[in-house]
């Protein structure tokens, strides 16, 4: 057994819980990559309208690219699960805020909708397309609330400050302008981009935080 104040004696847990931090960085960048490979496939090769439509229209029942569609959206929601895990230590909220959006991101993708994705106010909405839609608002609105946490965060350090700081900066007026496009234009091309740009933007944050995570020495 060690002695106390022996050179390594606390270092070593440590040590073992910084290589599982950036274990689980690589595995979420990885996740992050193929979660967002298989979506965009699922999207551009299927039989959609384009970007007047939603992206969730490319999992409904009967597409061709469905199970490529929900494959990625687990894939993107086991990348939040782990970019939570490999946080460093000390850091609050977004651990918990990344585990939410995770669950949130995991329902969307089982919980298909309707052909079209119909939503209110100018559509007439079954149950599952409210509960599609509802988890899929909760999922993006629990991953920016973890941006804003992690850009004022001190034990995220400034790099991981950096990137969430940037990333809310876009997102946060994206995300309402596209609340209000959906409630005064409705479906369409405007309201297909803004989502577009949204889940980017959300993705691409997960996978440069993942990758910075990974690449830490701390």
């Amino acid at each position: 057994m060690a002695e106390p104040g022996r050179p390594g004696t606390t270092t070593a847990p440590r040590a073992r819980a910084d290589v599982a931090r950036r274990v689980a960085g690589s595995a979420a960048a990885g996740c992050a990559l193929a979660g967002a490979v298989a979506v965009t496939v699922a999207v551009v090769a299927g039989p959609g309208p384009g970007l007047t439509g939603y992206v969730s229209e490319a999992g409904i029942a009967g597409s061709g690219h469905a199970t490529t569609y929900r494959i990625g959206i687990l894939a993107l929601a086991a990348a939040l699960l782990l970019v939570g895990a490999a946080l460093p230590p000390g850091v609050w909220a977004a651990p918990a805020l990344l585990a939410t959006g995770a669950v949130f991101t995991a329902v969307s993708g089982a919980v298909t909708c309707s052909a079209g994705c119909p939503l209110p106010p100018f559509e007439r909405a079954t149950a599952a397309d409210l509960v599609h839609g509802g988890t899929s608002i909760a999922a993006t609105a629990s991953v920016v609330l973890a941006m804003v946490t992690l850009a004022v965060s001190g034990p995220a350090g400034p790099a991981l400050r950096r990137l969430a700081g940037l990333a809310a900066a876009v997102a946060l007026p994206l995300c309402a302008a596209v609340g209000l496009a959906m409630l005064v234009l409705g479906r369409g091309a405007v309201v297909g981009v803004l989502e577009r740009l949204v889940l980017a933007v959300a993705v691409l944050w997960g996978l440069s935080t993942a990758t910075a995570l990974a690449l830490a020495r701390r």
